[in-house]
Parts: structure tokens; C-alpha cells; sequence
């Protein structure tokens, strides 16, 4: 333990069992190094982007244990919107300064790959400025196995049809047994790692994402963290890790596992610990709440996410995000807590300091 906190005073690189070792630690103590990590990259500044999340539709050909969104008999409420419907939201969004969309959706096989893709150039031809994040490693991994197409194929699709940006999700937890469990048909970890990676060797950026709180231990965390250090040591391509707390509500996953406020900043601590090559930890107030979101700025968390305005996947499994945030409320909650707003853009250069 002595030479734990030594390499972390220096704040040298960890080791797995080092890493592993972290959960020894009391969250004050694990504060404290990460706090000063982050202080160090970032000061006191909090980042926050105006996004706009929008999921085209829920119907999903894959049955994820854990997932509230996806039409099924827990969501009988089955959705699917057109292009027009989806250029409509975006047409309101700009109007309220919105410079992000954020497009995820389920994987629908009753569509065509242009369903997919062609929506983005509809964004990109009106609103060339609009920074377009979108299709996940799961929706490349099901478009691959629908069409019968390859990922590189997928990925020049969509740097045709106008992607600026992976998100993070369907990463979930890498463990392969933990993702039979919860997730049995959906992207491999080690195919989620390859489209990243794939994506990175195009001078483009992503966001990586992990699930926890369900039925993973915490062994399964620091497992996940390595492989995403791994890959960001040959490619330097993601720009924030977000730790996504689990949502319970209907869904079909029974454990006892309790996810409380002290193990969720445990885990964004030792992020920003054993990530020393990620600039940005993102506390996504969408999965915590935004009071939880502003304490983990003081355990290593430097993201709040952004603005979303409506948010369908967290608030199906119980999440209070349905309907976003609001920007002043970003603002005075982040200075009222000794911090600096900055809005930022989705790669994190800084628009504005409030």
C-alpha cells in the first residue's frame, strides 16, 4: 500500500494489481490523488456542451438484459420516426443555439443502411456547422451483420454521409461473461475495441463508455479501464471516458447489488487514476443525477455532458433526464460550487467562459 500511494504522489502509471488495489483505498483518499490529477489537466474548469440527443427509434433486434429503451415487453411502446420527423427536431434545435447532435438509435432490421446514414447528410447539407456524433460500435457491429458489410465499409460511410464523432456506447462491460449475461448477441468487447480503433487510424475521436452497477464486480471495472488504456496508448483517439451508472427500472436484470453515492465517485476517482492517458472523465449527470454529477467534480470528474434536452434511454430505466437541463442551471450550479463554466465543443476546444 505504502508504494501505491507513492506512485501516486508521483503520479506514475499503475499496474493491474495496483489498479485492483485502489478499491483498498477510503474515497477521501482516492479523492484527494484524483482531484489533484484533474486539477492538474484542468483546473478548476467544468465542461459542458449544448446537445441534443435524439433516438430515432426503439425497435431493437437485439434483447440486452439490462436496456429499459428497447420495444419489448416491458416497453410495449414501440417507435420509429422518419427523416422529416428527425430533421424537424434538429430545425427547432438550432434555433435554440444547440451545436451537437447526439443521434443513437436501436437496431431496427425492418430498415434499409440508408435509414441509418443518410439522415447525417440531410444535417450536414443545412447545418454544415452542426457537429454530428453518432452510430455507436453496437449500430456499426449490427449494420456489419445485417448488410453484410464491413466495418471499414460502415466507417467510410460514414465519413461520407458526414459523422464528425463516435459516443461511447454499447461498450457496456468488456468482461465476455458478464456480456453473455447481459447482452448475449451484441458487439464483442474485442470487436467494440477494433471499430474503435478503426475509426481512431481515421484521424477521427470517440467517446468510450463503460456500464456498471449491475451484476459486474469491481474487478470487471479495472478490466475495462485497462483495455481502453491499451487502446489509447496505439491510438490516442478517445477524448472522454463517461462511467454510465446502470438504470434498474424495468428491467430484466435481479441482482442485490446496491450502487450508492460512495461507490459511484469510488469509480470516477479511479478512472481518472488508472485513465492517465484520457484527458476527460465525464460525470454524466443523466446517469447520476446532476447534484451527484457537481460532487464528482471533486473526485477526478472534469464533464458534466451537456444540455441533451430530451433524453429517452437513462429516463427508460428510471433515470430524472427525460427532458435535459438547462444552461443556466449548468451555470450557476458549477460557480456556486467554486468552479468555472466552460462550454465547450464536442472535441473540447473552449467556446465561452462564463
Amino acid at each position: 500500500m505504502k508504494t501505491l500511494l507513492i506512485k501516486l504522489e508521483n503520479e506514475e502509471r499503475l499496474s493491474q494489481e495496483e489498479a485492483h488495489a485502489l478499491w483498498d483505498l477510503d474515497l477521501f483518499t482516492l479523492g484527494k490523488y484524483a482531484h489533484k490529477k484533474r486539477t492538474k489537466l484542468h483546473g478548476k474548469k467544468v465542461y459542458f456542451n449544448i446537445n441534443r440527443h435524439i433516438n430515432p427509434t426503439n425497435i431493437c433486434a437485439d434483447t440486452c438484459k439490462f436496456c429499459a429503451f428497447s420495444a419489448h415487453r416491458k416497453n410495449p411502446n414501440p417507435y420509429f420516426m422518419s427523416h422529416e420527423q428527425i430533421m424537424e427536431i434538429v430545425d427547432e434545435t438550432v434555433k435554440r443555439g444547440t451545436k451537437e447532435v447526439h443521434i443513437v438509435s436501436a437496431h431496427n432490421k425492418d430498415t434499409s443502411w440508408q435509414w441509418y446514414l443518410e439522415i447525417f447528410k440531410m444535417i450536414k447539407d443545412k447545418y454544415p456547422h452542426m457537429h454530428v456524433k453518432a452510430l455507436t460500435a453496437a449500430e456499426i457491429d449490427f449494420l456489419h451483420r445485417r448488410f453484410n458489410m464491413s466495418y471499414e465499409e460502415v466507417i467510410e460511410k460514414m465519413l461520407e454521409y458526414g459523422v464528425d464523432s463516435m459516443p461511447g456506447g454499447g461498450a457496456e462491460i468488456f468482461d465476455e461473461q458478464i456480456r453473455k449475461k447481459i447482452c448475449h448477441g451484441k458487439v464483442s468487447s474485442q470487436n467494440w475495441l477494433k471499430i474503435h480503433k478503426l475509426w481512431h487510424e481515421k484521424g477521427k475521436q470517440s467517446n468510450a463508455t463503460m456500464l456498471f452497477g449491475h451484476i459486474e464486480q469491481r474487478s470487471h471495472r479495472i478490466d475495462h479501464m485497462l483495455r481502453l488504456r491499451d487502446l489509447q496508448d496505439q491510438t490516442g483517439g478517445f477524448n472522454a471516458f463517461i462511467p454510465l451508472v446502470w438504470q434498474k427500472d424495468n428491467s430484466f436484470i435481479q441482482t442485490d447489488q446496491i450502487t450508492d453515492s460512495e461507490e459511484i465517485l469510488k469509480t470516477i476517482a479511479i478512472a481518472r487514476l488508472v485513465l492517465d492517458n484520457i484527458k476527460n472523465i465525464k460525470a454524466y449527470w443523466a446517469t447520476m443525477t446532476l447534484n451527484l454529477a457537481m460532487v464528482a467534480q471533486e473526485f477526478g470528474a472534469n464533464d458534466l455532458d451537456g444540455t441533451i434536452e430530451k433524453e429517452s434511454i437513462q429516463s427508460a430505466g428510471g433515470a430524472k433526464s427525460s427532458q435535459g437541463t438547462h444552461l443556466k442551471t449548468f451555470v450557476d450550479m458549477i460557480k456556486s460550487s467554486n468552479f468555472i463554466p466552460i462550454e465547450r465543443d464536442s472535441l473540447y476546444n473552449e467556446l465561452k467562459t462564463y
